[in-house]
């Protein structure tokens, strides 16, 4: 073989098939048999191959106008956060000068014996990839974008040295909230939370559990509420949706005996949804409870309230990866960019009533 990077040549050779076979097993246009596709896979390893190089299928242009994006989660649920719908629409802003399109592709690069799909990162003919967010397993996509050799960035994630990144400084953010709840004197406080990881696993962490969330934002905003306050009790939601707000408000505010003064939910649509539990239990904001959020959003139907929340500039991170992306394909450096959110007092926050 020769140096440089492996070819499917290589891996035919290895794997004792055609150049035409082992091209089907990462394509996944024909299907070949079990043992076949075992082959071809072990030969790929064996010689470090991580797929198609992304340069030929566009030879003759030199790019192909296609800039991937991959989510942790599934994009039903990806969508419905309009955080990200509208970062979404400032990434498609920032690689307008390219002439670009937006492709999302499935994280299915950590499948193992799996015939990934297609297109897949694999083989999808790309000329960069953005990752949102960069925990579990968006390490394997990870993985195989570097291994192809293709400019990648990082919204609210850390990839490692080299990897670009769209930061927000959700930390001190969420700390802000948090003294502001101390400073109106609330002392018992439940953090509900975002996804700690990719099993989504809901209900209360326990005070003893050493299990560190591996999703950045998460983690960060956790941080920062515990800044503030340390021993106050966690609930992890299984996504950024109004009725996981309101099925975690439900146990949260349950027992009278063990009801917080105060709830710091990691999103808007969170915070919604603990109001809404605890207009069910007769309840009022912020009368029984106080309740912030974080994004910043409109939520639709939440009149009178107006949440007590962190402004996060959503447009201007995707603005901001379109624009590193842009740089690296013309060949400049890029550097990380880092954006501030912006603390709203609204309705849903007062002085404790006990």
């Amino acid at each position: 073989m020769a140096a440089g990077r492996p070819t499917i040549a290589d891996v035919a050779r290895v794997a004792q098939v055609s150049p035409s076979t082992a091209s089907v097993v990462f394509s996944g246009k024909a299907s070949v048999t079990d043992a076949t596709r075992a082959r071809v896979l072990d030969a790929a390893a064996s010689l470090g191959y991580t797929g198609p190089d992304p340069r030929a299928a566009s030879l003759r242009r030199g790019s192909s106008g296609i800039v991937g994006v991959v989510f942790e989660e599934h994009l039903g649920a990806a969508f419905r956060d309009p955080i990200k719908a509208v970062m979404m629409d400032g990434l498609a802003e920032g690689v307008a000068p390219l002439g670009a399109g937006l492709l999302l592709l499935q994280d299915d690069a950590g499948a193992p014996g799996a015939v990934p799909a297609s297109p897949n990162l694999r083989s999808a003919p790309l000329d960069a990839v953005v990752l949102v967010g960069c925990s579990g397993r968006l390490a394997d996509s990870l993985e195989a974008v570097r291994g192809r050799g293709i400019p990648v960035v990082v919204i609210e994630g850390d990839a490692g040295p080299g990897i670009p990144r769209v930061e927000l400084d959700n930390r001190e953010a969420q700390r802000h909230a948090a003294r502001h709840l101390r400073s109106l004197g609330h002392e018992d406080v439940v953090v509900l939370t975002l996804p700690f990881d990719a099993s989504r696993r809901r209900g209360w962490v326990d005070a003893d559990d050493a299990r560190a969330p591996v999703v950045d934002v998460t983690r960060e905003r956790l941080a920062g509420a515990r800044d503030v306050f340390p021993a106050a009790r966690v609930y992890a939601a299984g996504g950024s949706l109004i009725d996981e707000g309101l099925a975690a408000g439900r146990m949260i505010l349950a027992r009278a005996s063990q009801r917080p003064t105060a709830v710091i939910a990691q999103s808007d649509l969170l915070a919604a949804g603990v109001v809404r539990a605890a207009e069910e239990l007769g309840l009022s904001v912020p009368g029984d409870v106080s309740v912030t959020g974080f994004d910043g959003i409109t939520v639709d139907g939440f009149a009178p309230y107006e949440l007590t929340t962190l402004v996060q500039p959503a447009a201007e991170k995707g603005r901001a990866a379109g624009a590193i992306v842009t740089r690296m394909i013309e060949g400049s450096d890029a550097a990380s960019i880092s954006f501030t959110c912006t603390f709203r007092q609204g309705n849903t926050t007062s002085p404790p009533a006990r």
